[in-house]
Formats: C-alpha cells, sequence, structure tokens
C-alpha cells in the first residue's frame, strides 16, 4: 500500500538516498557474496528508489519485483527506471535495465500489502527489502510478515523506518508537542490496522527475532539544512496537517508554530533531524 504523490516521493528521494547507513549496507552486500544472480523484491515499491539507491550497490545479475498497491505509481517507477537507466527496453512484460555495467529485470506487481503479505514473498526470494514503509503497518501485521520471511528464508533489509526522534533547530517552544501529536497521529489505522508509527523499528525487530532470525540496526536520519529547505518545508506542513487533525493544539499555536517553521527552512542555521532506522536481518545460523 502506498498512498504517496510522485511529486512527494520525488522530493525525498535524494535525502533518502544519503541518509541510508553505509555501514549495514555495506553488511547486506557482504551478506549476499556469492551468489550470481540475486532475486529481490520491494515492498511498497512507489517509483522505484529503493532499487535506484540499492541496486549500484548490489551489481551482478538482478531480478527484482517491484510492489506496490497504486498502479500509477508503478506506472511512474516503470518512466523513472528508464530514464535512469544507461540502456532499458521491454522484454514482454518485463523492464530490462543496464546500468553502471549490470544488468536488472524488473518487474511490476500491483497488490494489496495489506490484504495478503504471506503471497507476496515468492520462493526463492533472496532479499526482501523496503523503504519508509513499516512505520504505516501494525504489530499484527508485522508478525504475518516476519513468518512470510521466515518461511521464504530470504534476507530482509529495511531503511528508513520513522522512530520518532524529531529535533529542530533554533527551537520553538511547541516543538515537543508537535512531534508527540505527530506521533500520536501516525498510530492511526493506515490500512494495516492500527499503525506502530515510532515504535515501528522495535515492533519489527522484535517480530524478526521471534522468527529466528538475527537483527542488526543502525540510525539513518534526515538531516536537513538550508540547501534542504524544499524537503524541511514540506516535512512540517505535513506536520502541522497531521496534528491539527489531533485537535491536540490550539489552531493559532499551531499556525505560529508553522509559520516559524517555515521561515526557519531557509534561515542559514537551521537545522532539522527526522530519525529514522535501518533494520538487516538474516536467517540465525
Amino acid at each position: 500500500m502506498s498512498g504517496f504523490s510522485p511529486d512527494w516521493l520525488a522530493l525525498r528521494e535524494p535525502i533518502d538516498h544519503r541518509s541510508r547507513d553505509k555501514a549495514l549496507e555495506a553488511r547486506l552486500v557482504q551478506r549476499l557474496e556469492g551468489k550470481t544472480a540475486l532475486k529481490i523484491v520491494d515492498f511498497g515499491s512507489g517509483t522505484g528508489s529503493n532499487l535506484r539507491a540499492l541496486a549500484p550497490v548490489l551489481g551482478r545479475e538482478q531480478h527484482w519485483t517491484l510492489v506496490d498497491y497504486d498502479p500509477l505509481l508503478l506506472e511512474e517507477a516503470a518512466l523513472a527506471l528508464t530514464r535512469w537507466a544507461d540502456r532499458a527496453g521491454p522484454q514482454g512484460d518485463t523492464l530490462m535495465l543496464e546500468k553502471g555495467g549490470a544488468t536488472f529485470s524488473v518487474s511490476f506487481r500491483l497488490h494489496d500489502l495489506a490484504g495478503s503479505v504471506e503471497t507476496a514473498v515468492p520462493e526463492g526470494c533472496d532479499l526482501l527489502t523496503a523503504s519508509a514503509l513499516y512505520d504505516l503497518t501494525s504489530a499484527v501485521w508485522m508478525g504475518r510478515l516476519a513468518q512470510a520471511v521466515a518461511a521464504s528464508r530470504a534476507t530482509f533489509y529495511a531503511v528508513l523506518t520513522y522512530d520518532g526522534r524529531d529535533a529542530f533547530a533554533p527551537a520553538h517552544p511547541l516543538d515537543a508537542a508537535v512531534v508527540e501529536a505527530f506521533a500520536h497521529h501516525m498510530q492511526r489505522d493506515k490500512g494495516f490496522g492500527v499503525a506502530t508509527g515510532p515504535m515501528a523499528a522495535d515492533v519489527l525487530a522484535g517480530s524478526l527475532r521471534h522468527v529466528g532470525y538475527t537483527v542488526e540496526r543502525a540510525d539513518s536520519p534526515w538531516v536537513l539544512d538550508a540547501k534542504d529547505a524544499a524537503l524541511a518545508r514540506a516535512l512540517v506542513e505535513g506536520m502541522a496537517a497531521a496534528v491539527g487533525e489531533t485537535h491536540t493544539l490550539a489552531p493559532g499555536a499551531l499556525e505560529d508554530w508553522l509559520r516559524f517553521r517555515q521561515q526557519e527552512a531557509v534561515a542559514g542555521d537551521a537545522r532539522m533531524e527526522t530519525g529514522h532506522t535501518d533494520i538487516l536481518a538474516f536467517p540465525a545460523a
């Protein structure tokens, strides 16, 4: 399930790519060494940002399946990947790509993960990956996901799961109240049951350990300054809209906070940090 606009996904992609923890990414590459071809499934794939970040690092022959609930995003993914590749062309229902000497085949699957996650993890899957997805999902759904992953014995790699550790500079008196209200809003049902929101990384790690997986974690925060003003403004506007739906802050006070944050987004000393966690998990020896 997605529900995000291509414009928002394009805006965040460069910051997503630079924020991923490189040491944990290197551990993933090490984990997959020795395989001549990789079968990879990307949940909540959006426009293919996760593939664009990860495929060049993995190298060699790769077979990707992009899974999303939104057909328009899957269409946009095919276009964006074609623009990104050195060479691209269709082969039946598959998109064939060449980039930096590596070859990728990409299939696109329209699927409601909220309804059935078990059937979305194919037999022989080497890697199940996702970016910025699991904070939208429930603890019960994550338990089902973990069981499906364990049944496939796939390596699991999730990046940029929101963890609620937001910070702003310079400070505003309402920062903490806004972050707390936003965390409550994040836990509303997004289609997967009551969402785990900022607790997602802990719940996900626990679910994977429960099925016998070894779990490694790393921080991957967005650290934004004046160069990232467009994303910072969009982010605080989205936070304010979500907080407004909780009715926990007076509208006038929330508007003051938003105006302050919009102005500070372009200031030379502006800094905003949005906490994320990356998780790598694999079957215990």
